[in-house]
């Protein structure tokens, strides 16, 4: 686990002369442990702060710290699982997590490593599929695959960025549950970073959510999530507090998306 700083920062694009604020002044700490998710509307820079983490991307201003040491490019302390499952397709999903493994901790065997990959295949229900290529599985089981690998590397971090967006809803809820028992393990448990648009999905797996603004993204809100572990989505749904929380955060959001609009259709005016 890590504790994680976020000081300050700022990401501008720009190309032939123009320029777009993706993120302004964007401070955040991430304790050990902790499971933090950012939502807020599309465009908000929530994933230009995931590549930033990850060492991906550079900040055009401000500091990003992992255990007080800057973070200066990628590296095997950060695991990431992206919406698009970013598994190797000449790879079958076996031979995927073994090359996690072995680029991980190279002082491994090779019977180490394929013994601890089918291990990860197994814990994910994906042992019967060691050999099938990505191409060949639905989109659950490739994300399936991809947190197998994630966990794999035993990273530090976790960093993942709408990895259940593209699921269907019965994979989603199967995924949802499959993360938090894994990550519920002491021995896996990491610190997360996760991005969602689903207020639902960010209240049954986080500790804290992160409310960001329209672009450019800042963090408007802070919420703590104040239920126990374990949870169940079940009893979540039917509690006065959870219902209270929702729908402060829906509220939050659509405010923010209203303003936006109206700014937006303003300046047109404007020009016009």
């Amino acid at each position: 686990m890590a504790t994680i700083n976020l000081e300050n920062l700022s990401m501008i694009y720009g190309s032939n002369g123009s320029s777009y604020t993706a993120l302004s002044g964007v401070s955040l700490d991430i304790q050990e442990g902790d499971f933090i998710s950012l939502i807020g509307p599309s465009g908000c820079g929530k994933s230009t702060i995931i590549d930033l983490v990850s060492g991906l991307k550079v900040p055009t201003e401000g500091t990003i710290r992992l255990d007080n040491e800057p973070v200066n490019g990628p590296g095997p302390d950060r695991g990431t699982v992206f919406q698009d499952y970013s598994l190797f397709p000449w790879m079958t999903t076996f031979e995927n997590i073994c090359f996690a493994i072995e680029h991980t901790n190279g002082t491994h065997t090779k019977e180490t490593v394929e013994e601890s990959a089918q291990n990860y295949l197994d814990l994910v229900g994906l042992g019967k599929f060691r050999n099938a290529y990505p191409n060949t599985l639905s989109g659950g089981m490739r994300q399936r695959a991809s947190i197998a690998r994630m966990f794999s590397m035993n990273p530090r971090v976790f960093l993942m960025d709408e990895p259940f967006g593209a699921l269907d809803s019965l994979n989603r809820i199967y995924m949802q549950d499959l993360l938090l028992h894994l990550w519920s393990d002491g021995e896996r448990r990491k610190t997360v970073l996760f991005v969602t648009h689903d207020v639902d999905e960010a209240l049954l797996l986080s500790d804290r959510i992160a409310v960001m603004t329209p672009s450019p993204g800042r963090i408007k809100e802070i919420v703590d999530v104040p239920f126990a572990r374990p949870r169940c989505r079940k009893s979540l749904s039917t509690s006065a507090e959870y219902v209270a929380l929702k729908a402060h955060l829906l509220s939050v959001l659509y405010c923010d998306m209203v303003d936006a609009i109206e700014n937006q259709t303003a300046d047109h005016r404007v020009v016009a």
